[in-house]
This record gives C-alpha cells, structure tokens and sequence, in this order.
C-alpha cells in the first residue's frame, strides 16, 4: 500500500511537471509566432522612419514591456536629418535617443555583443535612457552591432523585478539584435543611395534630377486640380568673383549658406533644389504669380540680410536675382501637361532680366497659360 501511495504520488508529480513543460512550450511556440511576424515586419521596411517608429510600437507589443529606448549612434548627423526630412516626430518618441558620441557605446557595453541583463541602476548608463522618462527597475540592454561596428542599443525595461535576471535564456533577445542589425544597415544604406541620387551632397537641398521629377508630377496636378503652379529662378550674383577672390572653399560654404536661408523661407510642401552651379530653383504648389513674386522677394531679402561666417571670423555679404513664372490652368481638363522647359524657361529668362536690370532684384515672366482643349501652353508675359 505504502508503495502505490508513493508510485500515484509520483506520477501525479510527472503528470504536474508534464502539464508544466506543455505550458511553458505553448508559450515559447506564441513568443516564436509573434517574434517571427516581428522579423518579418521589420525586414520588410525601406525607411528608416518606419523602421524607427515600427521598432517603438511593434516591441512594446511583443515583448510586453513597460518601457524601451532605442540608442542610435550618430556621428555626423545624418540619422536626424533623414529622420527629419522624412517628418519623423521627434517630440512623440522621446525613447529614442541620437549620440553623436559614438565611443560611449564600446566604453559602456564592451567589446561583447552579449545581452546586458539585471537591475537598471546596476547594468543601465544613464546616456541609453531618456531623461523626462523614468527609470524601470530591470532592463535588457541589447547591443545593435553590425561587421564590428555599434550602430547602436535597445533598452527594453519592465517595473516587475524578476523580468530580466542575470540568468534567464537570452536567445530571443540575441537574435531581435542581431536581425535589428542588419535592419539599420540596410535602412541606413537604401536611405543613403536614396538620397546621393536625389541629393546634392553640397547644399544638402535635392538635386535636378529630384526637382525634374517633381515638376512633372507638380504640373500633372495643378491639370487635374487646376491649381496655379510658380517656378522661381534662383542665382547668386556674382559668384565668380567670389571663388575667384576667396576660393572655392569660401564659393562652397556661400552656396551652403544661401540654400540654407532660401530653404527657411519656403513652406514644408514647397520643393528647393539645386540646378546646377550657383543656380537654384523652387516650386511652389497652389501659388499664384502675386504669391510667387512675394515669396521671391522674401527670399531676396533674407539672403542680403544674412551674412556668411569665414574661418577667419571674415563675414560675406552675397545677394542673388530671381525670375518668377507662374502656371495656371484656363480650364481643367486639360489632356496632357506642358513641357517643363517652357515653365523654366519664362523664369530663366525674368532671371536675366533681373540681372540686367542691376541684380539682387525679383523679375516676374508672367503666367504661362495651358489651353483646355490641347495642352498647348500661351506666356502672358508680364
């Protein structure tokens, strides 16, 4: 008897431990099911504010967490420009944080891109976690290492102390690092071969091909809305004389400047491009000759008001002239767009004008009709 009591007792411990290890299988095997769909989010991403924003919101979800930061290295800048530029919204995700120090990263996580686990005030550098957020009681710091190279961390944080012990299994979080890895590389590349064929590398402003590709499309609307369309043609006066007394280090960081003070004066829609040379160009959706010369002139303004900053503490005073060309539409119907050509070359030909008139001045070309019926475009000159 004393010997079936002890069998029945075992077999309901294995039965116990049996239900157990089924239960924690089961979980595992949802954990795998929603860590794959994870992946494949993730990889399926192009841009590097999806992958961002994707990574801030999918986690949390995924792993359950109370809080998370993500730690991008960012030397030169460039991954708050392309976050910006793309409208990312720095103000609703205050976890993710841009270092330009990239050393921190070997110097508070090593050389090892193992998993840091355990109490926060222990394992977690104050540099890997927001200041207006407070500090979770555990973490799972979770190095992001790509070829040797740190492109950063995440931090995933939870107020319940056993969440993250020095002992737990780390195999899903080894592997989200290693696949959030090679997601940043490949974002940080396409963003980048993005941009050097849309960009100029210079002026940081998009290039001629970008703004050709941009006013196609700009006139097929205005067609289809009936929209005005203005073009405004930008060129800095005497900018040789400029590489020619000061060099072209001085021509390079004047061409800078005045992209810089013509892109502040433009609306968020509105497309600044650098055409070539000392020459820029600007399109301005919904904008009426009235509205274009306005802007222009603001422009003009600004740009002789602002000086530019040498090395030697020299200041430039620079200023450019401006043609104005206006699109607008008799009827909307119209079958087919006019050629660019015709809209930037009213503008080119004001710009001239302006020069010819004295520089640092606005010229207006007038508006340039398309005909309901054929497409066929008629300048208004002004």
């Amino acid at each position: 008897m004393i010997m079936d009591d002890s069998l029945e007792t075992q077999v309901c411990m294995l039965e116990s431990h049996m239900d157990g290890m089924i239960e924690r299988a089961k979980k595992n095997e949802e954990m795998l099911k929603r860590f794959q769909d994870l992946d494949m989010r993730l990889l399926s991403l192009n841009s590097l504010r999806e992958l961002v924003e994707h990574i801030h919101d999918d986690a949390k979800l995924v792993f359950k967490l109370t809080s998370l930061s993500l730690v991008l290295a960012d030397a030169s800048g460039e991954i708050q420009q392309f976050l910006a530029e793309d409208g990312f919204k720095f103000d609703e995700f205050s976890s993710v944080i841009l270092l330009s120090e990239v050393a921190l990263f070997k110097a508070k996580l090593g050389l090892s891109p193992s998993v840091l686990l355990g109490e926060a005030e222990r394992v977690l550098p104050k540099e890997f976690w927001p200041s207006s957020v407070p500090m979770p009681t555990t973490v799972a710091v979770i190095p992001l290492l790509r070829r040797g190279v740190y492109l950063g961390c995440m931090v995933f944080g939870s107020e319940d102390k056993v969440r993250f012990q020095v002992d737990m299994a780390t195999y899903f979080l080894d592997r989200l690092g290693r696949v959030l890895s090679v997601c940043m590389e490949n974002t940080l590349n396409y963003e980048q071969l993005r941009r050097s064929s849309l960009f100029d590398t210079l002026t940081g402003i998009n290039n001629r091909r970008f703004f050709e590709q941009r006013i196609d499309e700009e006139l097929l609307r205005s067609i289809r809305t009936g929209d005005s369309l203005t073009c405004l043609f930008i060129d800095i006066d005497w900018f040789k004389k400029v590489n020619d007394n000061y060099g072209h280090q001085v021509g390079d960081t004047a061409l800078r400047h005045v992209a810089t003070v013509l892109r502040e004066q433009l609306r968020s829609n509105d497309i600044l491009a650098r055409y070539g040379g000392e020459e820029f160009v600007a399109l301005l959706p919904t904008a009426n000759e009235r509205k274009g010369v306005e802007v222009a002139e603001r422009m003009r303004a600004a740009v002789a008001s602002s000086l530019v900053k040498l090395l030697d503490e020299q200041e430039l005073s620079i200023t450019v002239s401006i043609g104005v060309s206006t699109c607008v539409v008799d009827e909307i119907g119209v079958l087919s767009p006019i050629d660019r050509t015709v809209l930037i070359g009213v503008a080119d030909e004001a710009l001239y004008r302006a020069k010819d008139a004295g520089r640092n001045r606005v010229m207006s070309g007038g508006e340039v009709s398309i005909s309901s019926q054929r497409g066929v475009a008629t300048v208004n000159s002004a």
